[in-house]
């Protein structure tokens, strides 16, 4: 776990604010530290700059899209170990073979968010 201070660091790449907004609230409201941005390009720069334990990526991103940002992180050694959460209102079906963990269909509740964090912590100790 790359965590600081005892903190899961979240990175959420979206570039609708209000969907990022609660994002970040829900998170924050659990005790992750999350940081924000909201096209594909900034996420990428963001994430190898300060590497996130989770990133959940929208697939729908104007300019590089989710899928894109997804195939980069994986395939940076400073990012490839994050765990990886597309968000989307795509059915799994129709998002084809993505590099990652799991899937936040939108719209989504708490609970599916605090489902994700719960399963990131326990792959994570599992690691260790």
């Amino acid at each position: 776990m790359n965590t600081q201070h005892g903190l899961v660091h979240v990175l959420v790449v979206e570039d609708d604010h209000d969907v990022s907004a609660l994002l970040k609230r829900h998170l924050a409201g659990l005790g992750c530290r999350v940081t924000v941005a909201d096209t594909g390009e900034e996420g990428l720069d963001l994430a190898l700059a300060d590497p996130p334990d989770m990133a959940i990526v929208d697939v729908l991103l104007p300019g590089i899209d989710g899928r894109e940002v997804i195939r980069r992180l994986r395939a940076d050694e400073r990012t490839q170990h994050c765990h990886l959460v597309v968000s989307s209102v795509l059915d799994a079906e129709d998002l084809g073979e993505l590099a990652t963990d799991e899937l936040l269909a939108k719209p989504f509740r708490q609970g599916a968010v605090a489902r994700l964090l719960a399963s990131y912590r326990n792959s994570a100790s599992q690691e260790e």
